[in-house]
Parts: structure tokens; sequence; C-alpha cells
């Protein structure tokens, strides 16, 4: 009624009688209540609202996820063999755990994560969480298996509601690879290996040349503590500390003063150190640091700084190893040695500027996580690394398009062609007995597929061999065997077709 008004007033109506304006009013109302009424008993047809539904889907992925493409899965899944590779030469076996995982279990303590989280509604009754890293699962198994000695590694995706960045390699659902050593062992050794690890996959990876750099959260904890940071702002000023070198000191200091509410000298106490990188050296200048000699917690951590520095040169990897301060790593659950690798830029000129790529591996020693989990607060030592795949992929995938490499999608050995019309039945034969033998074979889906159409595919697509039948093989009981690349034919007596193809492919 108030819209029949409006319109009565924008008609200039209202210097009307007041008994026209009412049966005017009453007009309208009629006519308003019957169209309900109409629509009601006259809704849109299924089909119409399913065509104007789709008339508005955006289609897209969910922001801070993707697609991958055939070619981008090939490199994909060649980056995934060499780590496994690495992962068994070291001795790990593989598990799985649920993509969720309980609230009470993934944030235990760790509320610095839980804006990461993505929070699923009530299932069931259970409070449940998507996992945003598989450290914590593994703890949980660990304490819930009672498992005492493990080395194992897990390849899966996890999902942090963070601010994606895809030029970075930073998004919401991404794949971890980790390894990760649990048990009681001498200092150092597990992790001596992680490092050596992490090395032998970068290398292995050719992504340029890098550097890992390492820390302890006991010499942090030392330095914060004689810098005058309170022990309850240690996680908070670790995860700050932790942006350093993706974004500068000034904009660090900013915000452990202005958000974190550290003192301000105590901020600037905190710079003096956390500028220092170096090797022997600086461990030797820290260990006679006469402030930090009086952190009991800092000199444990050096001492074990000097023995992981002595077993990654019996490793071999000791060039490439750096302390720098500034690392923190953000995660609250870290209780010792920590460490990250970084792309560096190239030397021969063809790269200035830094990769747009945060950490492409890191990880470090969590001993009290487990505990944590565990009923009667059992502590089990474990130590791990997480290779960066999605950062690492994102670098091999720009350096395969400035070299514009022929990226092969298909592991087809074989393409069984017909030379004439009516052989389906020939080449469903002959490809059942080429699967049969493990071969790996493909075949038009047509009855009579042209020669030329075929064997264009082969060539498309990196097809290494072509197994042809027509009338006058079928007749000579042979398959016309062609090689792509050279385009030279051959004929093979049909019961050495299988032997010779494998004697080809081995070359």
């Amino acid at each position: 009624m108030h819209c029949v008004r409006s319109i009565l007033r924008r008609a200039s109506c209202k210097n009307l009688p007041l008994a026209v304006q009412c049966s005017v009013l009453r007009a309208f109302s009629i006519h308003l209540q019957n169209q309900v009424t109409e629509d009601a008993a006259n809704p849109p047809s299924p089909q119409l609202q399913a065509n104007a539904k789709r008339a508005n889907l955006i289609l897209k992925t969910p922001k801070g996820t993707r697609d991958f493409s055939p070619k981008q899965m090939a490199i994909r899944e060649k980056i995934f063999r060499t780590i496994i590779s690495c992962f068994k030469r070291h001795g790990a076996v593989t598990i799985d755990t649920p993509v969720f995982e309980l609230n009470d279990v993934l944030l235990d303590g760790h509320w610095e994560e839980s804006k990461l989280v993505y929070h699923l509604k009530d299932q069931g009754g259970e409070e449940l969480s998507l996992r945003y890293d598989l450290t914590v699962p593994f703890a949980r198994y660990l304490a819930m298996n009672k498992i005492t000695n493990f080395k194992r590694y897990h390849i899966a995706k996890v999902y942090r509601r963070d601010q994606p960045a895809k030029a970075r390699g930073r998004f919401r659902e991404f794949c971890q690879c980790d390894f990760d050593i649990a048990g009681k062992y001498d200092p150092m050794i597990p992790d001596a290996e992680c490092l050596k690890v992490m090395h032998e996959i970068l290398s292995a990876l050719q992504c340029g040349e890098f550097l890992i750099k390492v820390n302890d959260r006991r010499i942090l904890n030392g330095i914060f503590n004689i810098c005058g940071i309170p022990d309850v702002k240690f996680e908070t000023t670790c995860s700050t500390l932790d942006k350093l070198g993706k974004v500068s000191w000034e904009e660090v200091k900013k915000e452990l003063v202005q958000e974190k509410g550290l003192l301000p000298e105590a901020v600037e106490s905190i710079g003096q150190y956390v500028q220092f990188s170096g090797g022997w050296q600086l461990i030797h200048q820290l260990s006679q640091d006469p402030k930090l000699c009086k952190s009991q917690l800092a000199m444990e951590g050096l001492e074990d700084m000097k023995l992981l520095f002595e077993y990654l040169t019996l490793f071999g990897i000791i060039d490439q190893v750096s302390l720098d301060l500034s690392l923190a790593r953000g995660l609250d659950y870290y209780s010792g040695l920590i460490y990250e690798a970084v792309l560096l830029p190239q030397r021969n000129g063809c790269r200035k500027e830094p990769l747009p790529v945060d950490s492409v591996a890191g990880g470090g020693r969590y001993d009290g996580l487990v505990a944590s989990l565990d009923r009667k607060g059992q502590k089990l030592p474990c130590v791990g690394v997480s290779i960066g795949v999605e950062r690492l992929f994102s670098v091999i995938e720009q350096k395969q398009e400035m070299s514009k490499e022929k990226i092969c999608t298909k592991e087809t050995q074989v393409l069984v062609a017909a030379a004439q019309k009516n052989f389906l039945a020939g080449r469903m034969k002959l490809i059942a007995e080429l699967w049969d033998a493990g071969i790996k074979a493909e075949m038009f889906y047509k009855k009579n597929p042209k020669l030329l159409n075929q064997l264009q595919y082969c060539e498309e697509t990196g097809i290494p061999l072509a197994a042809i039948i027509g009338e006058q093989e079928t007749n000579d009981g042979v398959v016309k065997l062609r090689d792509v690349a050279t385009r030279k034919e051959i004929s093979v007596p049909k019961e050495n077709l299988i032997e010779e193809i494998k004697k080809r492919l081995e070359k």
C-alpha cells in the first residue's frame, strides 16, 4: 500500500478528491492481491529456474585454489617422484591421516595458528577443522598409537585461511611433503639428516642455487630475555619476526611495537642481534657474548649448533648452510633447531632479482608436541622437514616456459593403428595383447580412423612407436612397427612384436 501511495504522489494525484483517491487505492490493492495469487499458483517452471541459475553462475575456482592442466601435472609428478625417491632412500615409510581433525587436537594450545584454520560446522556432535599442516596430525598419530621410534614421510593437501599470493606460490589449498624422525637419539644426528634430505631434494630438482638458513629457538629465547621481552610475548614475537626477509625490518619493528606491545628500546636491542648471519665465526662470537652467556638456554642452543655444523661438514653440505638469527619460524610448536631454504639470485646475470617466492623448504625440532597430546604427557622428541612443493612448482614451471622445452604429458609407448577400414577387431585384439604384456598403448575410438590422423597424433603427443595393421600385414602374419621420430618402418612377425617393442623402448 505504501508503494501505491508513492505512485499516486509521483502522478500528482494528491489534489484529487479523497473519494477518488480511495477508489484508486482499492483498485490497486485488488490488482496486487490478484497478481500475488496468480504468481503463487503459477511459479516459474524448474527449467526456467535452472536456466536463470545457469545464467548467473560464475565458473571459477575458489580464492586461493587452482586447477592443474596435464602439462602442469607432468611437472608436478616429476617433482613428487624426486621427493619420494629421496624420502625412501633415507629409509622413511609413509602414512596417511584424515584431512580434518578434532579442534581439541588441532588447536591444542596453538592459538597463534587458529586464525589460519578453516573450521567446520558441527558434524555429528564433533567440532572439526581442516588440517593446516601435517605435523600436528603426525603428533596425534604417534600419541594415539604409543609409537616411540618412527621415520615417516607424508604427502597430502593442507588448508590455511591465509591471504593467497599466486606470484609468491602461496595458496589456501596446497600440498605438503613432510619427512620426520621421531624418537630419542643422540643430539643433532637426526637433525643433520633432515637438512641433508632438504639439500638432496633441492639439488635434484635443479631450481638454482639455494641457501639453508638455520637457527635455534633456544638462542632466540636467550636473545629475547636479555633484550627484555617477557616470556608471554615469546611466541607472538617469533611470529612477527618470521616475516623478516619478506618485509623490511622497519615494518617488523613497527608491528612489534604498535601491535604486539613491545617496548621500543627492547625492539631496538633485538634488532642488533637479528641482523647477524654467518657460520663458525658467528657461533664463536655469540658464545663469547657477555650478555648472551647469562642465558643457559642460549648456551645449550649454541653447543648443539656447533655439533650440527660438525655433522653437516661430514655430510658435505656445510657450504650451503648459514646461521641466521632473523629466522624464527612462526609455528609455536618448535622447541629447538629451526631451518628453512631460500633460492638465491643467479650469478650468471640471467636473474638479477631474487625469485618472488618465500622459503621453498623448512622445518625444525618439536620435542614437546607429542607430549601435549599424550594423556600421560609422555615426551617424544621429533624433528622434521617440509618441502614447499607449490613454491618449487612455480619456479620450475617458470623455468620450463622460458626454456620452451616440450613437455610430454603422456606415457603412452605405442599407438595401435590401422591402415585401412574394417580393422577395429584386429586393433582391439592387438592392443589387449600389449596391455597384458605391460606395454602402455592407445588406439583411436573410431571404427575407421584415417592413418594420417593416427600418425599425426603420435607426433603431437610424443608417442614413440606406432604398430600398424592392414590387409597386407594380416595376410603376411606381421605388424608394421613405425619409429615416429625417424618415420622408419619395419615389418615384425606378430609373435615377435612384444619382444621387439620392449627392446626398442629400453634403448
